[in-house]
């Protein structure tokens, strides 16, 4: 298993570069996580009873495991955002930084007074990513939107599935992944433009649009043929073999051998000559329109042999293909680990926490795995007193108040 890389000369592109996060769970938390990665000083601003992240995904001693991995490499600071003193404090902090990530319903924080523009009077260049359900204007802009429902009126979750089934989800909450890498890529495509007039903007980041854009090759052939997409299990559409097979050993392998070439290989290595020069299988237009019967010969052989010896088997022969992996799989594979995927990261409490490695890999000026998630409030006194300057004793009357939250202890000789 990997470790956590060491700190280098050159750091991450985004060092020098400060974000704070008003988001919650997960969208604006992954946005602002990518931007951790790679150097940039984030700040997490967080209620004081929790992030929802911390109450999804499994615990251990006390701890919530996912908030160890999406928080990680942030700083955390606990404000109570409903109060106008925390608002006073979070509108300071957005004074400093470059980049705010925020993922509420619009109209959120300007209720808060935390709006763009009035955090652009005070500090031009910044750059605020909105993420949200439906976007910051349109006549849903309003409506709630979680990554789940905006994932059905993208389309992608009627694509998903077997075909005599109800449209299923994944196990994870892929959408605001995909939101959150949008509005990372907006963020650093901002700062780019900020480089070149010095003004910042707003990266309005929609949940919905996220994912529709996934749906990349069914928008056209609907309009130009009226094809509606539909689901279609395992396979991709318009392409055979293209697909996950059985096992004898209750397993699966995803093969891909759609074009003539890739084909050809697979068919010789069954031994089924006969299907080259098959007119049903002859051609990637002929087999897609036969797929069934392609697919049904490809499983009657899949069958024959367990999934560690078929991929051994298909790999030998350049037949692009893999075994369905689960967790397990993945922590005993040598890849994972060489490419650093699986990085161990070293907590007082929980011990050494693996967690995915950084994405995409830098040359030059590569990410980084600093530390994982802290608890709400872990830094609330060092950054109230380095980063604004205020003293021990105003910090402690604002934690006496409940604007703010610290998980040190209240005591006005701490150092900092």
């Amino acid at each position: 298993m990997g470790n956590a890389p060491k700190s280098s000369p050159r750091a991450g592109p985004l060092t020098g570069l400060r974000a704070i996060e008003l988001g919650s769970t997960v969208a604006g938390p992954f946005c602002a996580r990518l931007l951790a990665d790679f150097g940039c000083d984030v700040i997490k601003v967080e209620q004081a009873e929790g992030d929802a992240i911390r109450s999804l995904g499994h615990r251990h001693k006390g701890r919530s495991l996912y908030n160890a991995s999406i928080q990680r490499g942030k700083r955390n600071i606990s404000i109570n955002l409903r109060t106008d003193a925390g608002q006073i404090l979070t509108r300071r902090l957005c004074e400093t930084a470059d980049i705010v990530v925020e993922n509420f319903r619009p109209g959120t924080l300007e209720g808060w007074g935390l709006g763009f523009d009035t955090l652009s009077d005070a500090n031009p260049g910044l750059i605020m990513v909105r993420i949200s359900g439906f976007g910051q204007d349109g006549p849903n802009s309003k409506r709630g939107g979680y990554g789940v429902v905006c994932e059905a009126t993208s389309g992608l979750r009627e694509i998903t599935g077997d075909p005599d089934r109800p449209p299923p989800r994944t196990a994870t909450p892929l959408t605001d992944y995909i939101a959150g890498t949008y509005g990372a890529f907006g963020a650093v495509m901002a700062i780019l433009e900020r480089q070149r007039t010095g003004h910042g903007q707003i990266v309005d980041t929609a949940l919905y649009e996220s994912a529709f854009s996934f749906m990349e090759p069914h928008i056209p052939a609907f309009q130009q043929l009226g094809i509606i997409a539909s689901r279609a299990g395992p396979r991709l559409p318009g392409s055979a073999p293209n697909s996950i097979y059985p096992t004898r050993d209750d397993g699966f392998v995803t093969i891909t051998a759609a074009s003539d070439a890739v084909f050809r290989r697979l068919a010789l290595i069954m031994e089924r000559e006969d299907m080259i020069a098959d007119p049903r299988f002859s051609s990637a237009v002929a087999r897609a329109e036969n797929v069934a019967a392609c697919d049904e010969a490809v499983a009657a052989w899949t069958l024959t042999m367990d999934a560690v010896e078929l991929e051994t088997q298909l790999e030998a022969a350049k037949v692009p293909a893999a075994r369905i992996y689960n967790m397990a799989d993945i922590f005993a594979d040598p890849h994972y680990q060489a490419r650093n995927m699986l990085v161990d990261v070293t907590d007082d409490v929980l011990g050494d926490v693996t967690v995915a490695g950084v994405v995409p890999k830098l040359s030059g000026t590569p990410g980084q795995v600093r530390w994982i998630g802290r608890e709400t409030g872990a830094d609330t006194r060092e950054i109230l007193s380095h980063d604004l300057q205020l003293s021990d004793e105003e910090i402690n009357a604002l934690i006496e108040s409940g604007v703010i939250a610290s998980s040190t202890a209240l005591n006005s000789n701490d150092e900092h």
